[in-house]
């Protein structure tokens, strides 16, 4: 475990458990679920989703003629990538910041590094993928399990029609009525949890966000460069050998 300082936030970096946000708090609030290794790896903290955020349909894709087969970690389907998953190998770590990296496991390789920067007011997770020497599609992201908040504020323009079985059609729509378990786009305003003694802001370079609020006790607001299953349905980005896609995503607060 890494553990980070600045003013009274102190946050836990877990390399062996997928390299993820183990834990987040400002003085006595935590703003993550809890978690260990011993806990199913989608339940806790805030881990990177790479090299696919959400669900592939069928855990398969064609890919310039080729059909690659991926690991059914939702049986049928894959979910959330690898990375998450995955032992990490730390790079760098001091008081305030952490450096990471992986290789992906799955059949177009490539590999992942993360860079997190702890503030007084704020954790910055900037998220790189890069193509080894093949081309690849890929779409990253993260999914933090925040505690419930008492209200927020999350709204957006337009959301991804879901279908009988979890996975977007392709299609925009209205957004409909909670819970959600969708895709969105098009903030309105800042995303925003209201946690009592802190209100906490979620903000990214990733233009589609996934928002998970059925459990009673957290919520999950989730970043991603596009939308789950884009192998299919569109939105992935294409890497040719050697380039990268880029994210940031920052969790701050107020109290």
């Amino acid at each position: 475990m890494l553990e980070l300082h600045a003013g009274d936030a102190s946050a836990t970096v877990s390399p062996s458990d997928g390299g993820r946000l183990a834990r987040l708090s400002v003085g006595d609030t935590d703003i993550l679920v809890p978690g260990s290794g011993s806990d199913h790896p989608m339940t806790w903290g805030s881990f990177p989703m790479a090299p696919y955020a959400g669900r592939v349909r069928g855990a398969r894709f064609e890919f310039r003629g080729e059909t690659i087969d991926l690991e059914p970690s939702l049986p049928p389907h894959a979910i959330h990538g690898t990375a998450f998953t995955t032992a990490w190998d730390v790079l760098d770590d001091g008081l305030d910041h952490a450096e990471l990296s992986c290789r992906l496991s799955w059949p177009l390789g490539g590999t992942a590094h993360q860079h997190l920067q702890l503030t007084g007011e704020a954790i910055v997770c900037v998220l790189t993928v890069v193509a080894g020497d093949r081309a690849m599609p890929v779409v990253i992201g993260w999914h933090p399990w925040f505690h419930r908040p008492i209200r927020d504020h999350l709204e957006f323009g337009s959301m991804y029609e879901r279908l009988a079985d979890g996975l977007p059609s392709g299609r925009l729509t209205v957004p409909r009525r909670r819970p959600w378990d969708d895709c969105f786009i098009d903030p309105d305003g800042r995303l925003t949890l209201d946690l009592g003694d802190l209100t906490v802001s979620v903000s990214s370079d990733a233009d589609h966000w996934v928002v998970y609020d059925e459990p009673a006790h957290a919520i999950c607001v989730e970043p991603q460069s596009g939308p789950p299953d884009a192998f299919h349905i569109g939105g992935a980005h294409v890497l040719e050998p050697g380039e990268f896609l880029q994210r940031t995503m920052v969790i701050a607060w107020a109290r």
